[in-house]
This record gives structure tokens, sequence and C-alpha cells, in this order.
């Protein structure tokens, strides 16, 4: 079905000399996966478990989510009782990280499979110290910028890979006055942090470098990468829609896939929403964040968003393990990519995407550093937590109503005041 590579093999055949080749499954084995995606339904009955069940036919898989805003308290509620699933689809970081200190999550250190993750696949379902991994990673979503390919041909219009670039591409657009340059608003506040200050803050502090350094505390949200982002984010107040303080999330979606922005700052998973919406009127297209220098190292926001886990209570636990592995093959990778369109499987294995706008932002992983968003792990845990706290200084800033400065300080004195590697 795809283009299989040389490493695919490798990994099919490393897959197949590891111990659990030897293992079988419990006589009658029933898996029950708790999710809550119910949107994907369709994809795990007619796609992922037919798939599985072509090798494991012995296994029988139900694929059993619960609406999403109910599903940690219901899914906690079933743990507690003992009626949970035997597959638990994990989310990223704290909501999972307390299911295992809550005994409900399985160590999966010596899963074969987990070979074929790194560390930074990994760090959203492991424990703060490193010693514990609890869930198999399954994909990550992908920042970046989607634009109007069809109106860029017919304007001339290239794709920036500089900042100086890009400003100048907002100029041009914002001067040729048939598209709004940006399709984003400040109304809902989160959007200003996840497609703007997520989106590019990563290029400024160096992915990797600058998130750990907050978090060892040898770096300070008023360092220059940090302050450079909310300056940034200000300078783009004059490419947005007229009246952007009260556009919403919404507004902004259908701006863009109905031909009347440029340039829509947003990640891989809007993909699949979007195509329907535009219903082939215009070829989308996407960039990544651009650099300050052409030559520069590149970093991407690479964030990951769904795992899986074992339910220590299951009474398959060989079955469970059987599918866990098999979530981490090349198999299971192409699948997942090409069904759930936008999200990204983060084992080190080689697969394609027939999508050509999922496959521009699976690329730049080839070509960059991948990070995850900086308030996502450890550092995110004050309250009312650096989430809100990134979005709303976001928006001010955007807004006018904070300078870069005053936002950087913001954020630095709430992590301060309870996270002891910032109190030095």
């Amino acid at each position: 079905m795809k283009k299989v590579y040389l490493l695919v093999v490798f990994v099919l055949l490393a897959l197949l000399v590891v111990p659990v080749a030897a293992q079988e499954a419990e006589p009658g084995a029933k898996l029950v996966i708790e999710s809550w995606r119910q949107d994907d339904i369709p994809i795990w009955n007619d796609v992922i478990i037919p798939a599985f069940n072509k090798i494991h036919p012995e296994i029988q898989v139900i694929f059993q989510p619960t609406k999403q805003e109910d599903y940690n308290g219901q899914l906690n509620t079933r743990l507690a009782g003992g009626t949970a699933g035997d597959l638990i689809t994990c989310r990223p970081f704290d909501p999972s990280l307390k299911l295992y200190e809550s005994g409900y999550l399985a160590n999966l250190n010596d899963l074969p499979g987990m070979q074929f993750f790194d560390s930074s696949a990994k760090v959203a379902w492991t424990t703060d110290d490193g010693s514990v991994t609890y869930c198999v990673p399954m994909a990550s979503v992908i920042h970046g910028f989607m634009y109007n390919k069809t109106a860029f041909e017919q304007k001339g219009w290239k794709v920036p890979v500089t900042k100086d670039e890009f400003w100048a591409l907002l100029d041009a657009i914002k001067a040729d006055g048939e598209y709004i340059p940006l399709a984003m608003g400040t109304h809902d506040l989160w959007e200003a942090a996840t497609m703007g200050w997520y989106n590019i803050g990563v290029q400024n502090y160096k992915g990797e470098e600058g998130r750990l350094a907050i978090i060892n505390g040898t770096a300070k949200f008023t360092d220059p990468p940090y302050v450079k982002t909310y300056e940034e984010l200000a300078k783009w107040a004059p490419y947005l829609p007229e009246g952007y303080q009260s556009v919403q999330y919404s507004d902004a979606q259908q701006l863009f896939t109905m031909g009347r922005a440029a340039i829509y700052p947003t990640g891989s998973w809007e993909i699949s929403v979007f195509e329907p919406m535009i219903n082939g009127a215009f070829e989308m297209g996407a960039f990544r964040v651009p650099k300050d220098n052409a030559d520069d190292p590149c970093y991407i926001s690479d964030h990951t968003d769904i795992g899986i886990g074992m339910n220590v209570a299951t009474k398959y636990p060989e079955a469970v393990k059987i599918f866990l592995n098999w979530v981490a093959t090349p198999e299971f990778a192409t699948l997942y990519a090409n069904n759930m369109v936008g999200f990204y499987p983060l084992a080190k294995i080689d697969y394609t995407i027939d999508n050509p706008v999922a496959q521009e932002f699976l690329s730049w992983r080839k070509d960059c550093q991948s990070s995850i968003r900086i308030s996502a792990s450890i550092i995110g845990r004050g309250e009312p937590g650096m989430d809100t706290d990134i979005w709303q200084t976001s928006a001010n800033v955007i807004n006018g109503t904070m300078t870069p400065m005053e936002a950087a300080q913001y954020v630095q004195d709430a992590l301060a005041k309870w996270y002891k590697p910032q109190q030095k």
C-alpha cells in the first residue's frame, strides 16, 4: 500500500526477534480501548482494528470512546470501580501521570516496542525523574502556517524562509488588498498562544534547549529569546482581520477556508478539518516558522498529543502487550498517519503520507529539531497555570494592552511564586 524503506524492513525484522514474538494472548482475549476521540470510531472499526486482526485474529478489540469533556471523570470512576477497559488512551503529561501514580497504568519500560521511541517522544508519558514510561506514544501534532497556495501562485508571493521575508510577505499581501494577511483573532485567548506564542517561540529559544533551561532554572522568561517571541507577536496586529479583538476561532477558520485570508497560523490538526470546508476551491500549502537567517538551525513545535497504556487491572496483560507492541510498527504508523490526517506517529521509523499538506508538515522533522509546548511539562502545574498565563499575555500583547517585557515579567513572576528552580 505504501512505499516501504529499508529502515522499515529493519524495524519489522527487529520486532520479529524481540521476546514479544513468543508471547501468546490469553484464550478468549477481549480488549476494550478507552478513548476521548469519538470522531475516530469509523477509523478504528474499519481500518485499524481489522489490520491488527489480520495478524492476531485471536484477540478481539473494541474501541469504546467517551465524550471528550467527560473522559477524565468517567475514566477515573471506571478505573476506581474496576470496570475500565484494558487499553487506556493517554492524554499527555499530568492527567496520565496522575493515573500512573494512582496505580492504574502499568510500567511499560520492558515493553520491546519502546525501543523505537526516543526520550522526546516518551516525555509526555514518563515520570519527572525519567525512570518509568507508562504509555506508548501514538502521535503528535506539528505547528506551522497554512497558506492559500493558489493565491500565492497567482500573486507571485513566495513562501518565506527568514523572518525578514515573512514581514515583507505580510506587507505585500496587505498592500495588495485582496486578502487578509493573517487569519487569527484574540477573542478566545488560547489562539494567540497556540497559534502564536507556542508556534513561533520554539525557534527563538532553540527548542528543547530553551524549554529545559526554564525547567532547570537556568533561564527566565524575561531573557531575550522569550521576550523576542512577544515582540514578534505584537508585530502581527496590523496584519490581522479588522476588529481582530472580537474574532473567534471559528471566525478565523472561516476567513481562511472561504478564501478571504492568505495565511493561517495553526498546526497540522486543522488539515482534515479544512479540506472538506475548502472543497477544492483553492489549493492549500504549509510552511514552517521562519528563521532569523536562512542558514540557522530550525526548530518546530512537534507536540505530543496522544498515547496508549495498559490498565494494571486487565485480565489480558499478554494480549495488551501484543497490541501495544503493534502500535510501534510501521504498519500502524502508516495506517494512523493516513487516516488520522495531521496526527503523526512518534516511533523512529520511516513512513509516508498520501496527503501532500500533511506530508509537508512531516518533512520538517528531517530538517528541524522537535520540541513540545513549553508549558506542557512540569512548569505548567501552578494555579491558574502557565497555559492560562501565556494565553492571556499573548492576547494582551497583540491587543496592545501589555508590552512584550510586561508580558514576559508577568509569566516569570507567576512561575517564580511556586516553582523553586525559578526562585534563585
